[in-house]
């Protein structure tokens, strides 16, 4: 059976971070697509990069194909499956039609077809087709509110894992943890969870679950890594004269002082008042300028007066510039 290097079909390196497995298979997709291609053998190129993208854009298929790349299982170009090992039908239980199944080449089908054949022994072997592996990692996501990611805690989390059954067949066995999240984690962090990962061969050792990190937009602040920036609403006379106001902060209120004469967009930084870490972000606040919407007589009259004296013109500068 021909072994199929799902990373040089997508020009890639076998280190290559999920993101650029994508972006390369985007970019040859298009170049490729039979409707739109004039490259010889279009089709074919089309179909060879959508089987290697499938094998590796999901985090479990490709460890497993990782695992019989490094292990030994390919000879030159050839692949040469451990003794008694053979892939069981089961694509339809794993979101696969036929007509996908006419797309795929044997040696994806062998790999991913649902499972392994058992031997007389009755032995099973593991996902990756050796009796006595390293165990191998899980990857799972969790999405956290921005508050949840500043304080850290307990957080319950369901992930999926492939399991061997006795009779061979590969299925996706459901899990449910509470993690305990530190402090001040941050977008696309992983946490490394020791002996939560996938059992693999007959000792029963277990993997390292690996969670990745998402933060939700938040209403108020705008994070980037470890600081944060909100916008903060301001009178006109606080701009101008000075203030010492009261702000939020995601770990509660504190004291701003705005320097007299700041503008609409002043940028201002709360140092160590972003995500906690050795050293802890910083919250950086915008001004906004907000003009009241309604006047009372005695509002009105002052801005009336501060007409007549002032001389500010704030249009000068960009006339003298045109």
């Amino acid at each position: 059976m021909e072994f199929k290097d799902y990373y040089q079909i997508l020009g890639v390196a076998d280190t290559a971070p999920q993101d650029e497995i994508k972006r390369a298979y985007r970019q040859l997709a298009r170049k490729y697509h039979p409707d739109v291609s004039k490259e010889p053998r279009a089709e074919v190129r089309f179909k060879e990069v959508t089987e290697a993208y499938e094998a590796l854009h999901d985090k479990e298929k490709r460890v497993a194909y990782d695992h019989l790349r490094q292990s030994g299982y390919r000879q030159g170009d050839e692949f040469k499956p451990p003794p008694d090992w053979q892939a069981q039908e089961g694509f339809r239980d794993r979101g696969f039609s036929a007509e996908d199944r006419a797309d795929f080449s044997d040696f994806f089908s062998s790999i991913f077809g649902g499972g392994f054949k058992t031997g007389t022994s009755r032995r099973r072997q593991n996902f990756y087709g050796s009796d006595n592996p390293a165990a191998a990692d899980t990857y799972a996501e969790i999405t956290l509110p921005l508050v949840d990611a500043y304080q850290g805690g307990e957080k319950r989390i369901v992930y999926q894992s492939p399991e061997v059954q006795d009779n061979g067949q590969v299925i996706m066995k459901k899990h449910t943890i509470d993690v305990s999240i530190p402090a001040g984690v941050v977008d696309g962090q992983h946490l490394r969870l020791k002996g939560l990962g996938a059992e693999r061969g007959f000792s029963g050792e277990k993997g390292h679950l690996y969670l990745e990190i998402h933060i939700a937009p938040h209403p108020l602040y705008v994070l980037d890594g470890k600081n944060v920036t909100r916008k903060l609403p301001v009178t006109p006379w606080e701009a101008a004269l000075g203030a010492t106001i009261d702000t939020t902060t995601l770990g509660g209120k504190v004291k701003l002082t705005i320097p007299p004469g700041s503008q609409s967009g002043t940028k201002l930084r709360l140092k160590g008042r972003g995500m906690p870490g050795n050293p802890a972000g910083d919250q950086f606040v915008i001004l906004q300028l907000v003009n009241p919407i309604t006047l009372d007589q005695a509002t009105e009259k002052l801005y009336h007066q501060l007409a007549e004296v002032s001389h500010f013109n704030p249009r000068v500068l960009l006339e003298e510039a045109s």
